[in-house]
């Protein structure tokens, strides 16, 4: 008879792909600040500019607006995302639900002791609770798009200020392309993003994956 296998539950077994995760974020977080902040001082010195500390570059427009730029364009991606796989379907996919057969998240919550409170609460409290996760990244989307515009109006100031150009207010720079651009640019690779892991997961595989169906399974099968 096989021994049983103890079951791994430390701290990090149990939190490690986040705790990765937040890891990678950061260290390349820090990387895009030095990295920024030498090539945002390049472009001052060139321009006869005082360089930055590295206090006020973390408060530049250059700054800001490259870190929200992309927040923006991950936060949009996952609320679209998380509302199309509620109705949309993908032959094959992984990544969406059955054809057919229905789905244990489809099915209206039941209270019960293990439940989380708002779903023993009930009323308006489980109203909001079932949808919280796409609330959540709306609220994340907007708070990342607005100090994304805030941080580009800014930099693109600082860049009017060198060549003695007049500054712009808010409302005129929602109408100037420049922001839009940096906006559109980052949507659609997100976009192209998902896309690609919903289609390749219907052909390719990788064993252990719970982004990946069974290596055995049929091609035009839907888990």
């Amino acid at each position: 008879m096989e021994k049983n296998k103890k079951i791994k539950t430390g701290f990090f077994y149990r939190n490690s792909l986040g705790i990765v995760l937040l890891c990678m974020m950061i260290l390349c977080l820090i990387g895009q600040f030095f990295t920024g902040f030498n090539v945002e001082n390049k472009e001052l010195a060139e321009h006869g500019q005082s360089t930055l500390s590295f206090n006020k570059y973390f408060k530049s427009g250059h700054f800001i607006q490259a870190t929200f730029e992309n927040w923006e364009s991950e936060f949009l991606q996952m609320v679209i995302y998380v509302l199309l796989t509620i109705s949309l379907r993908q032959k094959g996919s992984s990544e969406s639900k059955s054809l057919t057969e229905p789905e244990n998240v489809d099915r209206e919550p039941q209270p019960n002791p293990n439940a989380p409170w708002p779903v023993r609460k009930g009323g308006i409290y489980l109203k909001i609770y079932q949808h919280s996760l796409s609330i959540a990244f709306v609220i994340l989307f907007f708070i990342s798009f607005v100090l994304h515009f805030y941080g580009s109006l800014k930099d693109e100031n600082t860049e009017k200020l060198m060549k003695n150009e007049p500054l712009l207010n808010w409302y005129d720079y929602l109408s100037e392309s420049r922001f839009w651009f940096e906006s559109l640019q980052n949507w659609q690779s997100e976009f192209l993003a998902v896309f690609s892991l919903v289609v390749l997961s219907i052909w390719l595989r990788e064993k252990g994956s719970p982004e990946s169906k069974p290596v055995d399974m049929p091609h035009n099968e839907t888990p």
